[in-house]
């Protein structure tokens, strides 16, 4: 014999299954990292509005937009950050690293184009965070 579901129990188990669902719960994700918490947005203005590359002293690390804090991991002697659109980790060029400001609160900070520009997976400035 065959279980019949209730027709509230049926909709509660397809709701469930939709917001479980991969492609909701990315949306959703995606969604929280593109604007940062209200608490730190002055913050972050201040710093990435004054933030110009490592290797080329003239040129602006962009803007509050493609920057942001971000998660960090070492592989094969080499720091990757992980980009916030796509989660795929970019590695950091050593030229990218900036050296000569302090961090504005202590966690690392990229500053990369969205995935699928014509600038790939390029790196335009990195701050490595103080592990707070």
């Amino acid at each position: 014999m065959r279980p019949v579901l209730s027709a509230p129990l049926a909709v509660f188990v397809a709701l469930s299954l939709l917001f479980a669902s991969p492609g909701f719960a990315q949306q959703e994700d995606q969604t929280q990292h593109r604007h940062h918490p209200p608490q730190d947005m002055p913050l972050h203005e201040k710093f990435y509005s004054t933030w110009f590359m490592p290797d080329h002293p003239n040129r602006s690390c962009c803007n509050k937009a493609d920057c942001y804090p971000t998660e960090i991991i070492y592989r094969d002697g080499d720091l990757y950050a992980l980009r916030r659109e796509d989660k795929k980790w970019l590695k950091i060029p050593l030229a990218k690293v900036e050296r000569n400001r302090d961090n504005p609160d202590g966690r690392n900070h990229l500053c990369a184009p969205p995935p699928n520009t014509s600038q790939g997976d390029a790196v335009f400035c990195f701050a490595l965070g103080t592990g707070m």
